[in-house]
């Protein structure tokens, strides 16, 4: 029924008055996470991910250190919108249970900042800030991205050959973004790499060809893109379960003669 002008101005205000439509925020949303999962409390993980390595026993102190001028760092920030890989690393480390890990980052300001309150006198003297607390790390891990591209290839290729017939309704509009990465592992004490491990992982965008809406999924949208971030994500998680896989079985290298002292490689 069609209302008279008259009519349909009197619901305007109504209309005005009325909350705009949208819905409320769903925790844990399934399309935002990574690999990454959960959280973790001391030696206790909640959530974490299944394929995510683990140790019965903690092998020492950890730091985790980003190159900041590295090129990959502020391709992080600018194409993937991602600020830092060391949150990511923290928490799958410490789920893991194979390193404790230490503050190294911008905690280490703030807690710089509490220490001085305590020298200049503001803080409660039963506070407990002094010298001697802090617990040294006994390891650093430096986290870098080897190679991270999208769209490397199409569904002609690798995709074509295991979806079968599926391909045929996507056509060449499925591509791969794929990672690779690296962790390095260093004694803190002597500087001697003890462990380096790469990584890798990938994953496919699909958008459906307009002759597949035409057999019942008119409307539909297709399968978006799947963010590069998260590509990273799970390339820096498979360096970590290859770097656990090698230092559980760690056995020290040696050099006859010792370490530093000249080597076996003489010169004339």
């Amino acid at each position: 029924m069609k209302l008279p002008r008259r009519s349909a101005c009197l619901f305007l205000p109504l209309l005005l008055s009325l909350p705009a439509c949208g819905t409320a925020p769903t925790l844990g949303a399934a399309g935002a996470k990574t690999v990454a999962t959960g959280a973790a409390g001391g030696a206790t993980s909640v959530g974490a991910n299944g394929q995510l390595e683990r140790c019965d026993r903690s092998l020492g102190t950890l730091a985790i250190v980003e190159e900041s001028n590295q090129p990959w760092v502020s391709q992080l920030t600018a194409t993937y919108r991602t600020t830092s890989t060391v949150p990511l690393l923290r928490m799958i480390i410490q789920q893991s249970n194979c390193f404790v890990i230490v503050e190294r980052g911008q905690g280490m300001r703030q807690m710089q900042g509490e220490r001085q309150l305590m020298q200049s006198g503001e803080l409660r003297k039963t506070s407990n800030f002094g010298k001697g607390q802090m617990v040294a790390a006994d390891y650093t891990m430096t986290p870098s991205i080897t190679f991270s591209q999208k769209g490397t290839s199409g569904v002609n290729g690798l995709l074509g050959g295991r979806i079968g017939a599926v391909a045929s309704l996507i056509g060449g509009s499925a591509k791969s973004n794929e990672a690779s990465t690296m962790l390095l592992l260093t004694d803190n004490r002597s500087g001697i790499q003890l462990a380096a491990a790469e990584g890798s992982a990938q994953n496919w965008d699909m958008g459906f060809m307009a002759g597949f809406f035409q057999h019942g999924l008119a409307g539909a949208s297709g399968f978006s893109n799947t963010p590069e971030g998260k590509v990273l994500a799970a390339s820096f998680m498979d360096s970590y379960n290859q770097m656990v896989k090698a230092v559980r079985a760690y056995k020290a290298q040696s050099v006859e003669g010792g370490l530093g002292n000249g080597g076996v490689l003489k010169t004339n």
